[in-house]
Parts: C-alpha cells; sequence; structure tokens
C-alpha cells in the first residue's frame, strides 16, 4: 500500500467519524552517533524509527494518537481513538479551536546538502574523534577529554484534511569536542565549536569545516590554563558577550519567551510562561535601538530550517523585536487565530508519537556594523565572556544567571589576561537595553540547540540562534565564585 495512501485513509476515516479537521504525520527518521571519550569509543549507534501520528478536531477540541505499526488496521485504530479522545475532551471543554484560515500548502523540500553524511563511512567519523582526542589527550594537565557527532535525516509526509499535502527530508548533521583540566582544587573545561556540539541543517561538509582536530589541541591548553587563571571580578562593568554564548542567550531569554502558548499559559506547568504577556505586543521596548530580532525558518544551517511546519504552514521569516520594539510572536494556527496573527509555521512535533508544540525556528539577533577588535579598543574597561557553562533563568524568562568557560579582561581598549568561573546576571528587559554596540555579519554564526525540552510529555526541539559578539554596559558579574 503506497504511503499516502495511509495518509488518505486516516483523513477519509475522520470526517466519517464526525472530525472537522484531522492532519496526519508520517515520520521515518534515521539517526547516528558517535562518542570518544579519552581514547575509547563510548557510543556508536544507528537508530531507526517510523511511525504515523493522527490529530483530529471534534466539537472543537483536540485528539491525538499515533502507532509506529504502519498498517490500515492501525491507521483505523488510532484515528478512532484520536477521534474517542477528542469527543471526550469536548464534555469537559469551555471554549472551542478556531484554526483560522485554511492551510492548502503543496510541495517537497530537501536540506540542501553538498555530502550526505550518512555516505562517509563509520571508519572516517570515528577517525575523525580518535585524532582530535589524541591531541588534546597530548597536553599534560587534560584530565578526560570527549568527542562526538551526530548525523540525522527525517523524512516527513503531511496531508490535513483542508487539501494540505507536503513531503520533506530533513538532513542535520553537527559535532564538537570538549577537554576537561583538573588541579588547584579546580575543574575548568574547554569546548569547540561551542558548548556540547555545535549542530545545523546541513551535510557532512558541516563537520568537516570545523576542523576538530585542528583545534584539540588549542582548546585543552587553554583548559589548563584556566586552572591558574585569575577569577572573575565581582561588580559592575562593561560586557562584552561571545556570539555562542549570546545564541544561548538569545535562546533562553527571547526564543523561550516569545512562544506564544506560554504566553497564554498553555505550557505553564512544564515550561513556565512569560513576561512578554499580549498587552505588550507593538507596545514594550524590550531592547535598545542596536537590538533585531528575527525568528525564520529558512536561513540555512539552523536547526530551524524546513519547507513547512507541522501544521503544513509555509517557513518564512518574522520580526519579533525590531529597534529594541518588540513585534512578534512564534504561533500555531490556534494560537494566531485568537490574537488575529497570521500563523508563522512554528509548529513542530519532535517525532511521530508527540503532538505538535509551538518551538523556536531559528531565533536571530541580527548583526550590527562593528568589528570585534573595535568595539575592544572602543571599550575603556570590561570583560569579554564566552562560551556556555551554567546557567540559570526563571520560568518567566525574566531573571538569569549565566556562566562562562572563560573570560578576558579588557583595559584601556586591549585584550588582556584569561578568567576563570565568570558568571554574569540581569533582567531580561534591563539588560537588551543596555546593548550599545553588535558586530557585524562577517562575525555573525548560526548556532544550533539541539537540546530544547519542553512539553508533557517532554520532547527535545532543535533550534537554530544566529548571533555576533555584542557589548551591553552596566552589566553585574562575578556573582559566583
Amino acid at each position: 500500500m503506497p504511503l499516502d495512501d495511509f495518509l488518505s485513509r486516516a483523513l477519509d476515516l475522520a470526517s466519517v467519524q464526525g472530525a472537522s479537521y484531522c492532519d496526519v504525520r508520517l515520520v521515518e527518521t534515521n539517526q547516528e552517533r558517535f562518542v570518544v571519550r579519552s581514547g575509547a569509543v563510548e557510543t556508536l549507534s544507528n537508530d531507526e524509527s517510523q511511525g504515523i501520528g493522527v490529530r483530529v478536531l471534534v466539537s472543537g477540541c483536540w485528539g491525538f494518537a499515533s502507532t509506529n505499526i504502519v498498517a490500515p488496521d492501525e491507521i483505523d485504530r488510532i484515528t478512532n481513538v484520536a477521534v474517542e479522545i477528542a469527543k471526550a475532551s469536548a464534555q469537559s471543554s469551555t471554549g472551542q479551536v478556531s484554526l483560522g484560515p485554511p492551510v492548502t500548502s503543496q510541495g517537497v523540500y530537501t536540506t540542501p546538502i553538498r555530502v550526505n553524511p550518512f555516505t562517509i563511512s563509520l571508519e572516517d567519523k570515528l577517525g575523525l574523534l580518535l585524532e582530535a582526542d589524541a591531541r588534546m589527550g597530548s597536553v599534560k594537565g587534560i584530565s578526560a577529554r570527549t568527542g562526538n557527532l551526530i548525523f540525522i535525516k527525517e523524512h516527513k509526509s503531511f496531508a490535513n484534511s483542508e487539501g494540505a499535502h507536503v513531503e520533506q527530508t530533513i538532513y542535520e548533521a553537527g559535532g564538537g569536542i570538549m577537554a576537561t583540566a583538573r588541579g588547584n582544587g579546580e575543574i575548568q573545561r574547554r569546548s569547540y565549536p561551542q558548548s556540547m556540539r555545535q549542530q545545523g541543517c546541513a551535510g557532512w561538509e558541516f563537520v568537516d569545516s570545523m576542523d576538530l582536530a585542528g583545534n584539540a589541541e588549542r582548546i585543552a591548553s587553554e583548559a589548563v590554563a584556566l586552572l591558574s587563571a585569575k577569577h572573575c571580578p565581582s561588580g559592575v562593568t562593561t560586557l562584552i558577550v561571545g556570539a555562542s554564548q549570546l545564541g544561548l542567550q538569545i535562546h533562553e531569554s527571547c526564543g523561550h519567551a516569545i512562544e506564544l502558548d506560554r504566553v497564554l499559559g498553555s505550557e505553564a506547568a512544564y515550561a513556565g510562561t512569560s513576561f512578554l504577556t499580549t498587552d505588550k505586543l507593538n507596545n514594550f521596548q524590550y531592547g535598545s535601538e542596536h537590538i533585531n530580532i528575527t525568528a525564520d525558518s529558512v536561513r540555512l544551517p539552523g536547526l530551524g530550517s524546513y519547507g513547512w511546519d507541522d501544521e503544513g504552514v509555509p517557513a518564512q521569516s518574522t520580526p519579533v523585536v525590531q529597534n529594541g520594539q518588540f513585534t512578534g510572536y512564534l504561533t500555531s494556527r490556534e494560537t494566531a487565530s485568537g490574537l488575529n496573527l497570521i500563523p508563522n509555521g512554528s509548529m513542530r512535533a519532535a517525532s511521530w508519537n508527540r503532538i505538535p508544540l509551538i518551538r523556536m525556528n531559528n531565533v536571530s539577533l541580527e548583526p550590527g556594523n562593528w568589528n570585534l577588535d573595535d568595539l575592544i579598543a572602543d571599550t575603556d574597561d570590561g570583560i569579554l565572556m564566552e562560551m556556555n557553562r551554567s546557567w540559570s533563568i526563571d520560568d518567566r524568562r525574566f531573571n538569569f544567571q549565566f556562566g562562562t568557560e572563560i573570560g578576558y579582561e579588557i583595559k584601556k581598549g586591549k585584550l588582556g589576561k584569561a578568567l576563570r568561573n565568570c558568571t554574569y546576571t540581569g533582567i531580561t528587559p534591563e539588560f537588551w537595553n543596555s546593548c550599545d554596540a553588535v558586530c557585524n555579519e562577517e562575525l555573525w554564526t548560526m548556532w544550533g540547540i539541539p537540546n530544547c525540552g519542553k512539553g508533557q510529555p517532554g520532547q527535545i526541539g532543535h533550534t537554530g540562534h544566529g548571533a555576533a559578539p555584542a557589548r551591553f554596559r552596566n552589566i553585574q558579574v562575578g556573582v559566583m565564585k
């Protein structure tokens, strides 16, 4: 039976059973993972998954069911289950879901890649990690070292009862290394290209361009040097936040805060709410005039890049902060309809067995005009901090504290000695309003965060965050030692 026939079968049965709307996702996933730890291969896995999920609206309420058995009888069963769940929900519902205008998308999308990562031999992949591991291990004082690679291919077919039918194949590739040093009562680490790993919608060329082995000895040496580096001072100072760390700052203090389901309270039990309440839309100074933040699903190699979201809404770009003014949310069809907005294609499910949720796509700080050398030269006294080590933020995305792997003194416009155990803290709108400079496009990088948790049952989302180094004035640093 052709796979498209399974989609049609579920749509037809849902209609017969009284559903006013139905959508079906058939998802096939292949994932390879490699981990080398201190000279030994710890993980070598190749996982495959296939299943189908059916979502329906009956009497204005949602029902969802899924199965990993892609067969006619099983499609019938889960469609009936989804309808029964919706009917049961309708008995205690206080309102009906409105989806707004119909979605009738048609087409095929494939992540553009140069080299299919699944054609690269296991020997070459492990060889890359083992070489990087050996180079980290050549540095005296390193107590542990880790390297990892991941490759994902996900093929999705989506159809709904409004006439949409799309297919897309999404490729992801990523990797990273980390060296840990122990001594002087301290444990210090350095990572590359960022904390955990850098990951994007791309092929093998993405990993190849990182040059993990070429950077291995450098980061190991930096980890050892941090053991005897000066502690981060405590006080209020000028802070330059490096691009990688700024990517996580955007994720935590902006990306989650603009998820409209959080704003409306439907994710409050697990993920929290948001300080960016609906009265602030187009009516709130989120940051300084230098802050322009965009949510998009089109800029590769961002992990939030695709052809359509899991409601069939086309990929697009949405300004969420313009010259510091808060102007937009990440939305679903349902939440957008409630505010008379146009849905911006932000609904994604982690797999076939999860219902779609509003998830960050590529939420990015647009580049400014500075180069980093000039920005440092223009800073009389301050600290440059880079690469995340720890983070904490309240459930409204308002108060935060971040720790970084490394920092550097800035004295009289010159970059000075390395600093260890660097931290900074702030209140989200105050922090972004303190920004007076953002570096240019040459220093702008699309960072990947592949471990964003949300939902009950939990879902892991993959998000992208473009950023270049930026300067913030009067920031509290060194609150932890």
